[in-house]
């Protein structure tokens, strides 16, 4: 069978628009053949960012931002999306792909799937910063998938 790819570019967009973009996906993401991927870095820290957050109590700043970087991946693998959105305004993490990540929570959430799944497989950072002049940018890769939809299939799953 071909393989068919569908590109969706999601730039800024409000939480109004992440919801109902997420609930036009959810007949994708409940079907058994497809599959949603999702791109994101995670945090860019340094001057040249212009986001340089540092919680002392973590550490070094790679351990303060890899605490924050794994608090976003937690709310994300938790599908709770209100406490993500509050995550993103309390700490203005510089996350590139937070609308899309924000359009699959709310696909997650519109599902009739009693069991949905998201395990992070990968996190990495670009650089350790030691330094307030040294700058970083994360990475996390992550799996998410649903069982037992509501129309009875297997579901299908998105990556972020």
């Amino acid at each position: 069978a071909a393989i068919k790819l569908v590109p969706i570019m999601v730039g800024s967009l409000s939480t109004a628009a992440e919801k109902q973009l997420g609930e036009l996906l959810v007949p994708t993401l409940n079907d058994e053949i497809s599959l949603i991927v999702i791109s994101s870095d995670f945090c860019h820290w340094g001057d040249r960012f212009g986001y340089q957050y540092y919680d002392k109590s973590k550490g070094e700043i790679w351990q303060s931002i890899e605490a924050l970087d794994r608090r976003g991946m937690q709310l994300v693998a938790s599908h709770d999306i209100v406490t993500w959105h509050q995550y993103l305004r309390q700490y203005r993490n510089t996350i590139c792909g937070r609308h899309p990540i924000g359009v699959l929570l709310a696909a997650v959430t519109a599902t009739a799937a009693p069991s949905t799944t998201t395990t992070f497989v990968k996190y990495a950072q670009s650089e350790h910063c030691h330094h307030i002049s040294d700058s970083s940018v994360s990475y996390a890769s992550a799996l998410t998938t649903l069982n037992g939809s509501g129309s009875g299939s297997g579901g299908g799953g998105g990556a972020a």
